[in-house]
């Protein structure tokens, strides 16, 4: 009777398949200290639409009840890390946090979801942001937030990395006065869509650098200037590149001039992050080599056009493609153009 028991509820996602169970169930006091842990990656295996009413924020979304969860989760979660899951009360994540130990991961389980969590007054978000979750050389975890267009927000090792933060574009407000301050704040160029006094005052504290272009140092009254060739190390793990962003086609030359704009270039911990600003798809490109990510712009006639863009891909052959800026310019295409080139790429909402 036990056995049978216990059966029945491993099938409504509550232990381990009729056996011992190998995870970890904890209380909303200790998931939410356990959360804090920049080494530990928050799951949210609900649907979408229970995602987009609430959640905990930085959770990572994937919906346990999509028949390529496992494949999913595989290809996006760190296995050296602590997966902490949740869903509406416990069950669904149970489910996953149960499949995922199988195969070595380490996960606990919020008891009671986040039922519990919002009955025990813990905070939640209405924020859509798509976090993509990305290891570094030596295993650390590189969280990448698309906010909106070109903002860009990086969390590595407990350091807040923010690009071209702006608060407001369209109907879309982005609230940076609840995230935390940033400690490195790049700006790659002058645009209202890329350099937002505003958001960078929001988001300097004490310890920020601001590193931008010669324009926008001027424009602010300060900042740590690179230009086009420029390369600065941050910190052992870390380094920045200043590469060009400019127009060519005759009649867009006048929107981003040679030599004034930048592009960046991040290595952090031996992982390649190439943001390339508002570019096309210039000769320069060519010598930007071994780019674990890339997010390149696709808004006409101010960017790349979709073929070029994809002609820029195919030269500097990311391993992860983020088409990014693209505003109202139509990029669904563009995944099955590379699908031939070994690039994943992932569509978010940079409108």
């Amino acid at each position: 009777m036990k056995k049978i028991l216990t059966c029945l509820l491993a099938t409504l996602g509550l232990t381990s398949a009729c056996g011992q169970q190998n995870f970890e169930n904890i209380d909303v006091q200790g998931f939410s200290e356990l959360i804090t842990n920049p080494d530990v990656i928050l799951l949210d295996v609900r649907t979408a639409d229970e995602y987009a009413e609430g959640h905990i924020e930085g959770a990572i979304l994937i919906d346990q009840k999509q028949s390529d969860f496992m494949e999913k989760a595989k290809d996006t979660l760190p296995i050296d890390k602590t997966i902490a899951v949740y869903c509406r009360s416990g069950r669904r994540s149970a489910n996953a946090a149960d499949k995922l130990a199988d195969i070595g991961y380490k996960c606990v389980n919020l008891k009671g979801g986040i039922i519990a969590w919002k009955e025990a007054g813990m905070p939640v978000t209405t924020d859509t942001y798509e976090v993509d979750v990305f290891k570094t050389k030596s295993g650390k975890t590189a969280k990448f937030h698309a906010l909106i267009h070109a903002s860009i927000r990086i969390q590595y090792d407990g350091k807040e990395i923010q690009v071209d933060p702006v608060t407001k574009l369209g109907d879309k407000t982005i609230d940076y006065a609840s995230m935390p301050k940033a400690d490195y704040l790049l700006v790659t160029h002058e645009h209202f869509d890329h350099f937002n006094q505003d958001a960078i005052k929001l988001l300097t504290g004490d310890k920020t650098r601001f590193i931008t272009s010669q324009r926008c140092a001027d424009i602010y009254g300060s900042g740590e200037v690179m230009k086009n060739g420029d390369k600065l190390k941050i910190a052992d793990d870390f380094t920045i590149e200043a590469v060009p962003a400019y127009n060519y086609t005759e009649g867009r030359t006048q929107f981003h001039p040679k030599g004034r704009d930048n592009g960046f270039i991040l290595t952090i911990d031996g992982l390649r992050i190439y943001i390339a600003g508002d570019t096309e798809d210039i000769p320069e490109m060519s010598a930007v080599k071994d780019i674990d990510i890339a997010f390149l712009p696709c808004n006409q006639p101010y960017t790349m056009t979709p073929d070029q863009l994809i002609k820029a891909a195919k030269i500097i052959k990311p391993k992860v493609l983020f088409p990014y800026h693209y505003g109202q310019t139509d990029v669904s295409r563009i995944p099955g153009q590379l699908k031939g080139d070994d690039i994943d790429v992932r569509i978010r909402h940079y409108e």
